[in-house]
């Protein structure tokens, strides 16, 4: 009798081709790219940045136009007297009144959300779902009447503007914040923290070695959702901060107001998308560094299997006791 065997490959490109599969062999994988799929991927992602670029190009054509009539399809005019104007109206002080408010909000809010979220994720607090309902009202509750009842309450305490706007503006925050945090928190796995305290890593070492950089992109993503809240809020600043606290969306509001300052209006703009935009750049970069496997180093001695020998086959040397 004779046998023929054919020849079986383990290759996943050959399986998925017709021929014989190893069992156990899952094939492609999940994420890889195929032809629609990719095409409809990049199509969208075309899309989506037309879609937030394309409102750009008017601003940025009219920062540098002193004048543009409406027949004209470019500036009949170029110049700088825009950027002179929004200078003029305090746009310089007031963006970093802004970056600083919208950094104290994120340093502030980021930590009590992923506090809060672990609680709740973890089922270390009582009545779970009334706690998520209370940390959910700022977003369910019109802005405008809730920041005017607490304005009084402020004003009678005595509290400071910026303390009070701080105060309030964390509160916002803290539903974003929470929320991001929780959805990481349910993919956490708090083994590795328990092992580390098993082998007798201090809560401390736990805390800035294990936990931080395990849940470091949610936090990232959480500190750049207060950022935002603190960066562009409007209402909250008017009436809390009562003209003390002047930001950036107040000098935009107050100049868009006015007739014939299109063009410093449009220089405002497009600073204060700057820097949402540039965290927002980063954080991409970041996470698309993160996803990258690690390539393992090979070893610098590696050593030649013909010439390695077991300890039993190593040659018995005089005056060695066995």
């Amino acid at each position: 009798m004779t046998i023929q065997a054919r020849s079986v490959t383990a290759d996943p490109q050959r399986a998925d081709a017709g021929r014989l599969r190893l069992p156990g062999d899952p094939g492609p994988r999940l994420t890889d790219s195929r032809g629609a799929g990719r095409v409809g991927r990049v199509l969208s992602a075309t899309l989506l940045a037309a879609w937030f670029l394309v409102p750009l190009v008017p601003l940025a054509l009219w920062a540098f136009a002193d004048r543009w009539s409406f027949p004209e399809v470019l500036p009949t005019v170029w110049g700088i007297d825009g950027l002179e104007s929004s200078i003029a109206q305090g746009a310089v002080p007031a963006f970093w009144r802004s970056l600083l408010l919208g950094l104290v909000v994120a340093a502030i809010a980021t930590p009590l959300g992923a506090a809060a979220a672990r609680a709740l994720t973890m089922g270390t607090v009582r009545w779970p779902r009334a706690v998520g309902l209370v940390l959910l009202a700022p977003v369910a509750l019109p802005p405008f009447a809730a920041v005017m009842g607490l304005n009084v309450v402020l004003l009678r305490a005595y509290v400071p503007p910026l303390v009070g706007l701080v105060l309030v503006l964390v509160v916002i925050a803290l539903p974003y914040t929470t929320f991001a945090m929780r959805v990481a928190y349910a993919a956490h796995d708090i083994r590795f923290e328990e092992e580390a305290r098993t082998l007798g890593a201090s809560p401390w070492t736990v805390l800035w070695r294990i936990h931080i950089p395990l849940v470091a992109p949610a936090l990232a993503r959480a500190a750049f959702l207060a950022f935002l809240v603190g960066w562009s809020d409007y209402i909250v600043t008017v009436i809390i901060g009562g003209g003390a606290v002047v930001t950036l969306p107040l000098v935009i509001a107050s100049s868009a107001a006015g007739i014939g300052n299109d063009s410093a209006v449009a220089i405002l703009s497009l600073t204060a998308i700057l820097p949402p935009l540039t965290l927002l750049l980063l954080l991409g970069l970041a996470g698309r560094r993160s996803a990258r496997p690690r390539r393992r180093r090979p070893d610098t001695d590696p050593v030649d299997p013909r010439t390695a020998r077991s300890p039993r086959s190593r040659p018995h040397e005089p005056g060695a006791t066995r």
